[in-house]
């Protein structure tokens, strides 16, 4: 394993220090690095909070910024935050209309996330993300996992938020954002997680990991590699089943690095869906291609599919200024 690291155990403390270094202008740490806040709050605005484990930078952290996240909470490498940490940013972020727990459909995030809600004072509620449909409720024990939808459905709430939309309102939106959203990844390599200093799983020269999660879970299938197209094919054809009829009119669509491949593949992957889904009579009104959702040094991506209504590309086209997404500003 080569990692540019100094010690395992302080991976976590170094890096968030530097994260918040290098954007001390939008980000401060709270303290013992529980979680990362925007330096600038605005008042009487919902408070919305995300987080996970980390390993899939720039999400969680590199989206706290006016215009998206309030704060988000860093657990170690593909581990939960713990409620204390969630606790905290919600005490510091509420500046009086309450906040909004966004929340990855995993077991560890979930229960964690209610734990943080219920020894909260303030008013609160939440958004589960599950976009993922690699999985089946009937095969997962959460049911579906929440990839790289979340980061849509941050944005359109964070918009939302600036707008000083109220919590029950922003929560049904978030509802609405994620019921239109839909994701299907690709594995070519595994990820190494630096504590166990050896790849999550293996996959031979000429196999790929369809369907896979973000944590290196096994995906549908494993199957040989073949052309882009025909895996682009089955990546889109399994998020339009799965849209059914939803799968008409203006989306905004995501094309997500792993971590690991190259932005001209991943422009490769953005054609060919793009084909497919105007052949299937979806509009792309927006798009972006790049790494948001990684994998630590896993080498793939996700396609993700959000079918939106004019209020949600209203929202999408506003201002945002984060350390890892930035326009209109």
């Amino acid at each position: 394993m080569k990692k540019l690291i100094n010690n395992v155990d302080d991976l976590l403390k170094e890096s968030i220090s530097g994260f918040c270094k290098a954007h001390g202008d939008l980000v401060i740490a709270g303290a013992d690095n529980k979680f990362i806040r925007r330096c600038e709050l605005a008042d009487k605005k919902v408070a919305l909070i995300s987080g996970g484990g980390s390993g899939h930078e720039p999400l969680h952290a590199g989206f706290v910024g006016s215009g998206m996240l309030d704060a988000a909470c860093p657990g170690e490498v593909f581990t939960s935050p713990t409620p204390d940490q969630m606790l905290a940013a919600a005490q510091d972020s509420d500046t009086g209309s309450g906040v909004l727990f966004i929340v990855k459909n995993y077991e560890g995030d979930v229960m964690n996330f209610e734990m943080a809600a219920e020894l909260y004072e303030g008013e609160c509620a939440s958004v589960i993300t599950d976009d993922d449909v690699a999985v089946e409720k009937s095969t997962y024990s959460t049911g579906r996992r929440g990839v790289a939808g979340t980061m849509i459905v941050e944005k359109i709430l964070g918009a939302a938020a600036e707008n000083k939309m109220d919590l029950n309102d922003l929560q049904a939106l978030g509802e609405s954002v994620n019921g239109s959203t839909r994701s299907m990844g690709v594995a070519l390599t595994s990820c190494t997680v630096p504590a166990a200093g050896s790849p999550t799983f293996e996959l031979g020269d000429d196999e790929i990991e369809m369907g896979v999660g973000i944590h290196g879970e096994p995906g549908r299938k494993r199957i040989h590699l073949e052309s882009a197209d025909k895996h682009v094919n089955e990546m889109v054809g399994a998020i339009l089943d799965d849209l059914g009829q939803q799968a008409n009119g203006e989306a905004i669509v995501l094309v997500n690095g792993f971590g690991a491949s190259p932005l001209m593949e991943l422009y490769l992957v953005y054609n060919s869906a793009r084909k497919l889904l105007e052949q299937n009579g979806v509009k792309l009104a927006r798009s972006m291609v790049g790494n948001y959702v990684t994998s630590l040094d896993m080498a793939g991506c996700s396609i993700t599919v959000c079918m939106a209504n004019e209020d949600m590309l209203s929202l999408w086209d506003q201002p945002v200024h984060a350390p890892a997404l930035r326009w209109g500003c």
